[in-house]
């Protein structure tokens, strides 16, 4: 019989106190491992949670307060032009990891040609809406 090996330890219930940059009752603000652009930030609650929406009353707010923090840090630090805000959520949606987190990703002039559309290019053919729409009125 072979052993029963148990699942990887969560990399977000195991955090070393030196990746937390703000924190709160509720949750933490640490760096991404693997930024897409200077700066690229998670917000995560403490509770071992999948889905934005099993976040209780107590956590929703308290993790909004922190997103608002991690971008006031980011401006400070990076002057980024813009930012995307994202969640991952379900296996369907690309989440890797099992523990909720939001990303808080700096954009800066110039870091993509033509960055309209911004989430939207996971669907690529539907990312140009502007180009494809029919004009009010002739539908």
């Amino acid at each position: 019989m072979s052993p029963v090996s148990s699942p990887p330890p969560c990399p977000f219930c195991e955090l070393p106190l030196e990746r937390i940059l703000v924190e709160n009752i509720e949750g933490v603000v640490i760096r991404d491992s693997f930024p897409v652009s200077p700066g690229h930030t998670l917000v995560i609650p403490r509770r071992h949670i999948r889905s934005f929406f099993e976040l209780n009353d107590e956590e929703r707010p308290a993790l909004l307060a922190l997103l608002n923090e991690a971008k006031r840090k980011l401006d400070a630090e990076f002057q980024p032009a813009g930012y995307n805000i994202g969640i991952n959520d379900g296996a369907a949606a690309g989440q890797t990891i099992g523990h909720l987190h939001i990303h808080l990703i700096p954009r800066f002039e110039g870091d993509q040609v033509d960055p309209r559309g911004g989430v939207r290019w996971i669907f690529p053919g539907k990312a140009d809406y502007w180009t494809n729409r029919v004009p009010a009125g002739e539908a």
